[in-house]
């Protein structure tokens, strides 16, 4: 029978643990890095007039250089700027890279867990083909956590680096101060949870992998019970 059969066993094992996991943490890698925003505060000087504040928001997915600051620089200090001053960088291509990846992972793993859940009969009855679309899944899924993982990491610290530097052209008699930046712990959380995705993700892969005919191997064929010859008359 091909119906639907609910049993919460798997669950408890770590092949139907692990996924559930796995859809728990990818939620939180993805919302700490797309939910993000924050913004770059400077006090800008003026020879003999009070500071003026102005800031630039940014967020997911970090376009750095399309973050401006407000009000524009070109209407302070004797316009010493001629044009708007933007943040340095475009960062989004990695951000979205994990984001994406996150996204993917968390459907992934609660469609694997439903077939878990519902269709195990079905999926260790399929003479290996799920678990081994399974396993492959699996081990992609792994290796895009650690490139996406670490290509974020490495965006991240530029980020960080952008975020903090010295506002541009201010010169004498200009003066400009750092007022602050954004807090980004959470931003910090999210490459935590993308390499300990990866660790769930490669650990799975060994779970799955007992449930491929590779390590299970194809039950033997019945034995046949020789037909017994009627005694010539």
């Amino acid at each position: 029978m091909s119906g639907l059969r609910l049993e919460l066993g798997p669950a408890k094992e770590p092949l139907g643990l692990v996924r559930g996991l796995q859809w728990f943490f990818s939620i939180f890698a993805f919302a700490t890095c797309g939910g993000y925003s924050g913004t770059v505060t400077f006090l800008i000087g003026c020879d003999g007039q009070p500071n003026v504040t102005v800031t630039a928001p940014f967020s997911y997915p970090f376009r750095l250089n399309q973050a401006t600051f407000t009000p524009s620089l070109t209407k302070l200090c004797n316009k010493t700027w001629q044009s708007d001053v933007h943040l340095v960088g475009d960062f989004s291509s990695s951000a979205q890279f994990f984001v994406t990846v996150a996204v993917f992972a968390f459907l992934y793993s609660m469609a694997a867990l439903a077939l878990y859940l519902g269709y195990l009969h079905l999926y260790r009855g399929a003479g290996g083909k799920l678990p081994l679309v399974d396993f492959l899944a699996t081990v992609a899924f792994s290796f895009l956590w650690l490139v996406s993982s670490s290509a974020w990491a490495k965006a991240l610290t530029d980020v960080k680096v952008s975020t903090t530097a010295p506002m541009p052209d201010c010169q004498h008699p200009v003066a400009c101060f750092p007022a602050g930046v954004t807090p980004m712990g959470s931003l910090n959380v999210s490459v935590v949870f993308g390499f300990l995705n990866l660790v769930l993700w490669v650990g799975s892969s060994w779970f799955v992998y007992k449930e491929t005919n590779f390590h299970r191997p194809a039950a033997p064929p019945p034995a046949v019970t020789p037909t017994a010859v009627p005694a010539a008359m």
